[in-house]
């Protein structure tokens, strides 16, 4: 775990540990029996550089996530002073004191709604062939803390699809060498990207995704449920918390606060609650229902206050994502 107020430069690995949902918990943090703190609210939370990857026309794409250490606290953080990008020299923000606000580049795409934990792999942002060794520096503060993330076309940064499936446990935590050639599924989302709609005015949004190359396939967990509390607290064999392969689509409040936005039907969570039945992809069965016979995922939402706001669609196979925005403009 990176240090509170130190320069975020290691890539973020999986920290999810398997925890009980405690029905009606109101405690701040509860304790699990190998010692370890499972904090509910009052953490940080801190940007994450994926690492990077060629493009065939000789630019880069950079992947960042984040890592909300709460396991329910969720914060709304509009671009600006308190979440916003910078382009910098090696090392120029290295000093967390500095103010790097500019406002015609501290949007780069990222988001203003924070899920809790980890969130990987979640926007990418494009340089060209000649970037150098310039640094895209994400800032996000919370809790009166300042966090950077820096983007940089360092070697050992460099990543493939196979980095990016091992880093969220895709494919049940496999290493087959086919991930490295994997595809992101095909995604489409019908209609205008931007949308308006009245508060408590259903909006349906349809959305059609497949996965090209029908690769790593949907297939069951191959472990059991937990019987006992022991096994319920057990923790993972490796480092990584394991996921399950198959196509899946949910979407997310990108931007915008959540508390205001209900699907129809539920989506399934796209941060990685490795909770026992934490409808999540993460958490235990780890069951990926089967996709619509006719790759047509249909979803109504509603809003119980105006303004703006994005909504993310979110395209898996378990090891790589594809990603399509909606913005709304919610009026009364």
């Amino acid at each position: 775990m990176i240090d509170r107020g130190t320069r975020t430069r290691l890539r973020w690995g999986s920290l999810l540990v398997w925890m009980v949902l405690v029905t009606g918990a109101q405690a701040v943090s509860a304790q699990d029996p190998t010692g370890r703190m499972m904090h509910m609210r009052g953490q940080i939370v801190s940007p994450a550089y994926e690492g990077w990857w060629p493009n065939e026309d000789g630019s880069f794409t950079m992947w960042f996530g984040y890592m909300n250490s709460n396991w329910e606290q969720e914060f709304d953080i509009p671009v600006g002073p308190a979440n916003y990008f910078s382009l910098s020299e090696a090392g120029g923000l290295d000093d967390l004191e500095l103010d790097a606000y500019e406002v015609g580049i501290a949007d780069q795409g990222q988001p203003a709604h924070f899920y809790p934990r980890r969130n990987p792999f979640l926007f990418t942002v494009q340089v060209p062939a000649d970037f150098g060794d310039k640094e895209w520096v994400w800032t996000v503060k919370t809790q009166g803390e300042t966090n950077r993330a820096y983007g940089l076309l360092a070697p050992d940064y460099r990543m493939d699809p196979q980095v990016m499936s091992t880093e969220v446990g895709g494919n049940f935590g496999s290493l087959d060498d086919r991930l490295r050639t994997n595809l992101p599924p095909g995604l489409d989302v019908e209609g205008d990207p931007h949308r308006t709609v009245k508060v408590g005015e259903p909006l349906q949004i349809v959305a059609f995704a497949d996965d090209p190359d029908d690769y790593p396939a949907r297939r069951e967990d191959r472990g059991a449920l937990p019987m006992t509390l022991e096994d319920l607290y057990s923790v993972p064999s490796g480092s990584t918390v394991q996921g399950a392969p198959g196509l899946r689509f949910s979407w997310m409040v990108y931007r915008g606060p959540a508390r205001h936005v209900r699907f129809d039907p539920t989506q399934r969570k796209t941060w990685m609650d490795s909770r026992v039945w934490g409808n999540s992809p993460w958490s235990p069965p780890r069951h990926i229902p089967e996709p619509p016979e006719d790759g047509r995922w249909v979803v109504n939402v509603t809003f119980d206050e105006p303004g703006e706001y994005v909504l993310r669609g979110v395209a898996s196979d378990g090891s790589h994502f594809s990603y399509e925005n909606v913005t709304v403009r919610v009026t009364r």
